[in-house]
């Protein structure tokens, strides 16, 4: 059974788009949870800008003769569905089990999903036909890309339920963010404290970094001690007193 996408509140998209993967896993960290990095996930391109989606599930297993075959692209479970499943502003997060010798996606997919809306790729494995899947323009989070076709290493099994990708549990609509620092995602059921909790924690940060740059010592500064946060909590009173701010 699958489970249904469900759209992101643009506020939520808003408010993830100012504040760094680096940020969101120290917060995360503080709630309990240490696995939400997705190992081998990193940007395609250079200078990769901050992207915000829902989580759209794929999962490949290990290759079957009998089943990872070229005809299987056009069987009803196939990635060429899945694709036409994606609703505009997923993320598509693709289970491939960390197998990097067989490319999951190539440029005709990814335009095929850059078309539809998609927000981004990410996966633990690599995409093929690299000059092309650029061209696109669909934004890849991957390990790298390689010639051979899916098949060749791995066999589609289905969409939109939980999969492993880069030895995280990612759950379909858990919300992923990207950035140069790779892909770390949030749990679905703590989003809004988890989003309230980074807003804070990416403010403080930068009175922070202000201070550093001001020549301030770092012990009791980074983190603030009793007599910092009493600064920081005037600072901040005061910016909010600021009109515009």
């Amino acid at each position: 059974m699958t489970i249904a996408p469900q759209p992101l509140d643009a506020r939520v998209v808003q408010a993830l788009s100012g504040i760094t993967t680096a940020t969101l896993t120290t917060v995360l960290l503080k709630k309990g949870l240490r696995n939400v990095w997705l190992r081998g996930a990193r940007p395609l391109a250079p200078g990769a800008r901050r992207i915000v989606g829902r989580a759209f599930t794929l999962r490949f297993v290990p290759a079957r003769e009998d089943l990872a075959t070229p005809a299987s692209w056009a069987s009803p479970i196939s990635t060429r569905a899945a694709i036409e499943d994606m609703p505009e502003g997923c993320i598509a997060v693709v289970d491939a089990m960390g197998v990097t010798d067989a490319g999951i996606f190539g440029d005709i997919l990814c335009a095929r999903m850059h078309k539809r809306g998609v927000a981004a790729l990410v996966t633990d494995g690599v995409v093929r036909d690299l000059e092309g899947v650029e061209g696109t323009g669909l934004p890849v989070w991957c390990s790298g890309a390689a010639a051979p076709p899916s098949v060749a290493g791995l066999t589609f099994v289905g969409w939109q339920e939980p999969v492993g990708c880069g030895g995280v549990a990612v759950f379909p609509n858990d919300v992923i963010v990207l950035d140069r620092d790779g892909a770390v995602l949030i749990p679905a059921a703590i989003l809004d404290e988890v989003v309230d909790i980074a807003i804070e924690q990416e403010r403080l940060e930068g009175w922070i970094m202000q201070q550093v740059e001001a020549g301030e010592k770092l012990p009791g500064l980074y983190p603030p001690n009793q007599e910092n946060q009493a600064r920081y909590q005037a600072w901040r009173a005061k910016q909010g007193a600021m009109p515009n701010q």
